[in-house]
């Protein structure tokens, strides 16, 4: 008679695979923002606290770009790569995900973006110190609150703030769903980052001057709240007349108008498949994951 085996117990690997598919998806999404923060704000500091010497409009426009290009990278494969509410919010809407899904990844992507702001300050704590003499400031000629989020020129409204936003977001989410439009001319398959990166680019060279386009609500206000906890104050709330919440609401407002504007221009539009002409690999091919993103 043959003695038992004994039954193997689990690798390390095993126990740390994740079997929920809605967990992985929101660690993703807490990641790749986090990412996004980390590198975007970080091309942004180091503009700043060199003054200028490291870098200037061109390499924060391009690094922030960049830096939502890797986290999609990152991550879009597993969540999509949103690292955006307003993305998310416009994916629901449209039928693109389960809006039982929202609250997850818009959560993760508000944590993502303060745990990113957390590290970034963490970072360059000294620089920061080191920068005015050991004051955190919002406004002036010394102020590095503009690091972490963004505020309004000088001339701008609030209507005129909100106005930019929305614009702005809108054209974001207009693109990205024509980027993902297997009917339109589409993108290469695993190049849809970099495009992306390219849109944002456009985006921040052409509507950036008023506010620095945010287009991100989680972006902005959750390292605007880790300014205002870490030794900047509340200021970073009240700055502006109080233009804190434009990019939050902004956005959101706006990509649910790009979304809409591409689904009744052109989406709605695509004629019809020929369901004759369906093979049996196409019926079997996955579904496409839905990237998208901002900054």
């Amino acid at each position: 008679m043959q003695p038992e085996k004994k039954k193997k117990g689990k690798s390390l690997k095993q126990r740390l695979i994740l079997k929920s598919s809605l967990v992985k998806e929101t660690l993703s999404e807490f990641l790749g923002t986090l990412i996004m923060v980390v590198l975007g704000c970080g091309s942004v500091a180091q503009a700043v606290l060199s003054r200028g010497h490291f870098g200037g409009i061109v390499t924060v426009n391009v690094g922030f770009a960049m830096a939502v290009v890797m986290a999609i990278y990152v991550t879009g494969g597993v969540s999509g790569g949103h690292i955006n509410p307003a993305v998310s919010l416009a994916m629901c809407l449209f039928g693109r995900m389960k809006w039982s899904k929202l609250p997850f990844y818009v959560g993760a992507q508000f944590l993502g973006a303060f745990a990113g702001a957390a590290i970034l300050f963490g970072i360059y704590y000294d620089a920061l110190t080191n920068f005015a003499g050991g004051k955190l400031l919002t406004v002036g000629e010394n102020a590095t609150a503009h690091i972490f989020a963004t505020y309004p020129a000088p001339y701008l409204s609030l209507v005129n703030a909100f106005i930019d936003q929305v614009v702005a977001t809108m054209f974001l989410l207009l693109v990205v769903f024509a980027i993902f439009d297997s009917r339109n001319l589409g993108v290469p398959r695993g190049l849809e980052p970099i495009v992306i990166g390219l849109l944002i680019i456009v985006i921040a060279s052409s509507l950036g001057l008023n506010s620095g386009c945010a287009m991100n609500p989680a972006r902005d206000l959750s390292p605007r709240l880790f300014t205002a906890l870490a030794g900047w104050g509340f200021e970073v709330f009240t700055a502006g007349n109080n233009f804190w919440w434009i990019p939050v609401v902004g956005p959101l407002v706006g990509g649910v108008i790009g979304g809409l504007i591409y689904v009744l221009v052109i989406e709605i539009h695509h004629p019809e498949p020929d369901p004759d002409f369906k093979t049996e690999l196409s019926e079997d091919k996955p579904e496409k994951c839905e990237l998208s993103v901002i900054m």
